[in-house]
């Protein structure tokens, strides 16, 4: 009867999510954000399929009762087996590309012949495991949610879904005169970088705003969607990430997300704390084999951007979070003074700098920073002089456990609120 009960709250969640994100159908022309679809509307990513098609993967796994009728070291070979496709699949995907690219190769379809039937033999296999590997980490993250207490009656609400897959990318636009998130409207995953400038470059003209389409590990619509990976803690801190931003949707910290960019900022700092917290306790309990001596500071968004060229590492140390920190808060005073060409030409030459040093950065300009900035679950880094990150971590640190923080933000609906609740 209970499970009935919460099967039918997973639907009501789903539907009521759908509703939220189908409710623009009557756009205003004089909104921002609708004024940069007017350039994207042709290229954004379909959640409403997307959503359809997972959930009915999640309730199909679900009504098998697994994975329940597995034992631990089975559920832990159907993981490790999961993981181990999914490199084969990115491997062999990067061999394809590299392929098609060399422009010595006249036969494409002859050159590829074998690379592309051994991908079709590992896409079959992972489309038969994935949904399992899936479900066996969605109820390991349950299980230490549950040890954790942010569950009722021992049940996540909603429960932890997630699905893994390739991510659309996100436009995201800041005014140029000043660092905030405008829009951060979900393209198609397969643009080309030639198509992402084209369309940076078109609304930056059209609207003069500062544009750039970056790439993301994870969203938080539901199921949730998560990057394809090789790195497990990576994906637990995602899940759990992702799962603290359905658990906020269901009150006022998630409701009012993107209702100021305090608000977003508190949202995000406290999802990155809780999801490497979370993911961190589900390695120690179900993979202890895989503990590293100290976590690192995983965020949800430097994947592909805080990775150096390995042929750098014989330089000295460049520390990307220190550097990154003094570029904001340069670039924030010289947009504070109304200098807006001197802060975008600062920027670009910062961006040099980091290139020299391995990092592969297409650009650092006021979208980069109203992007990367709401990410504050660490010292220094995008966020540059921000109190609102501090403020996050100082509750955190104040807070008698995780679950106690979790409760304490999500029934806030202003930055002041945080500010009174370490004042405390």
């Amino acid at each position: 009867m209970i499970q009935r009960i919460l099967r039918g709250l997973e639907i009501t969640i789903l539907l009521f999510i759908l509703a939220a994100m189908t409710g623009y159908s009557n756009p205003s022309l004089t909104n921002p954000i609708e004024k940069v679809r007017a350039y994207t509307r042709s290229l954004e990513f379909d959640y409403v399929e997307w959503i359809a098609n997972a959930a009915i993967i999640k309730l199909r796994t679900a009504s098998l009762n697994l994975p329940y009728t597995l034992d631990s070291s089975e559920q832990k070979r159907i993981v490790m087996e999961y993981f181990a496709i999914t490199q084969s699949i990115l491997e062999k995907e990067n061999e394809l590309s590299r392929l098609y690219a060399d422009a010595s190769i006249t036969d494409k379809e002859k050159a590829t012949e074998a690379v592309r039937e051994e991908l079709e033999k590992l896409y079959e296999r992972q489309n038969k495991i994935a949904p399992l590997a899936e479900a066996i980490l969605q109820d390991q993250i349950s299980q230490v949610l549950a040890e954790i207490h942010l569950t009722a009656a021992g049940q996540p609400i909603p429960n932890v879904w997630y699905h893994s897959t390739p991510l659309p990318m996100a436009m995201i636009v800041s005014p140029r005169d000043h660092i905030e998130q405008t829009a951060n409207i979900s393209v198609d995953t397969d643009l080309t970088v030639d198509d992402q400038v084209k369309l940076e470059d078109d609304i930056t003209q059209g609207l003069n705003v500062s544009t750039l389409i970056v790439q993301i590990g994870g969203i938080g619509v539901y199921p949730t969607m998560v990057m394809r990976t090789t790195n497990m803690p990576w994906v637990l801190n995602t899940i759990a990430h992702e799962w603290i931003h359905n658990y906020l949707t269901l009150r006022p910290l998630g409701l009012l997300y993107s209702e100021t960019p305090e608000l977003r900022t508190m949202n995000e700092t406290a999802a990155s704390i809780a999801g490497d917290e979370i993911g961190a306790l589900v390695i120690e309990r179900f993979y202890p084999e895989l503990k590293p001596a100290a976590f690192p500071n995983l965020n949800l968004i430097s994947l592909s951007f805080d990775r150096p060229d390995p042929a750098t590492l014989t330089r000295p140390p460049f520390d990307f979070r220190a550097q990154m920190h003094e570029t904001r808060i340069h670039a924030d005073e010289l947009l504070a003074q109304g200098k807006i060409d001197e802060a975008e030409a600062y920027m670009e030459a910062r961006r040099q700098v980091f290139l020299k040093n391995g990092y592969l950065l297409r650009k650092i300009n006021q979208a980069y920073f109203a992007f990367h900035g709401a990410y504050a679950d660490s010292p220094g880094g995008a966020a540059g002089e921000d109190p609102v990150g501090p403020a996050v971590r100082t509750l955190r640190a104040q807070s008698d456990s995780l679950a106690d923080f979790i409760k304490t933000m999500a029934w806030m609906w202003s930055f002041e609120q945080l500010q009174e609740a370490i004042s405390q």
